[in-house]
């Protein structure tokens, strides 16, 4: 985690609760639009867009669910997806993970999650890479919060998630009615009313289902 890094998120987010999840605290955006700008936005550049600022939906409605059922987490490897600010990670944590993983592309985002994690007093390890052309790394849980938001991002995440399921881990997404998510690939177990930035999503809750994969047949992931 680079000190310049840190500094911008601690400059650009304040620590706050997390809407839904208020056992967990982030730091969050209080300018969704400023900042989305300042990072220069998903079209503009390579940079990634400030996904580590929010708690989107999808995190927010996983996080709510591990918190509630604790049983499927504790003593157990935990590996959290496309981690933006941490907040599944940290969930993770806190439901007595024997280990948790929070794999992020974006430098900004393995930083916040650093902080974030500290913040809450747990302790787990923030990754910065690409790990979609390989394999969950013996992880025996694998979360994923609100991955399906391009076609090209859903079929690379789909691919990596089958080959986790398929080695045995249990996979739980969080969507919240993203048009990429195979539905039939998912079966629902539970659904929530989420409070969401109005600025990023044009509404002020969403509803949003937690899924759990069924891993198929083997070279059934296209």
């Amino acid at each position: 985690m680079s000190e310049l890094a840190t500094a911008f998120v601690r400059l650009h987010a304040r620590l706050a609760p997390v809407a839904f999840v208020p056992e967990v605290r982030l730091h969050q955006a209080d300018d969704a639009v400023g900042l989305w700008e300042l990072t220069e936005g998903e079209f503009r550049s390579a940079q990634p867009p400030p996904f580590w600022a929010f708690a989107w939906a999808g995190g927010q409605a996983l996080a709510r669910y591990v918190t509630d059922h604790p049983e499927l987490i504790t003593g157990r490897r935990v590996l959290d997806l496309a981690s933006g600010s941490g907040l599944v990670a940290i969930a993770a944590a806190r439901a007595g993970a024997a280990g948790v993983r929070a794999v992020e592309v974006d430098p900004l985002a393995v930083a916040a999650v650093a902080l974030n994690a500290e913040a809450n007093g747990v302790r787990l390890d923030a990754e910065l890479g690409d790990i979609l052309d390989g394999d969950a790394g013996g992880a025996e849980v694998v979360l994923a919060g609100d991955v399906f938001y391009s076609d090209v991002m859903a079929k690379r995440v789909l691919r990596f998630l089958l080959k986790a399921a398929r080695a045995g881990a249990t996979v739980l997404v969080g969507d919240p009615g993203r048009a990429f998510l195979p539905r039939d690939r998912f079966d629902e177990v539970a659904t929530y009313d989420v409070p969401v930035p109005e600025t990023l999503e044009s509404v002020r809750v969403k509803r949003t289902t937690v899924w759990r994969l069924r891993p198929g047949l083997p070279g059934a992931a296209r």
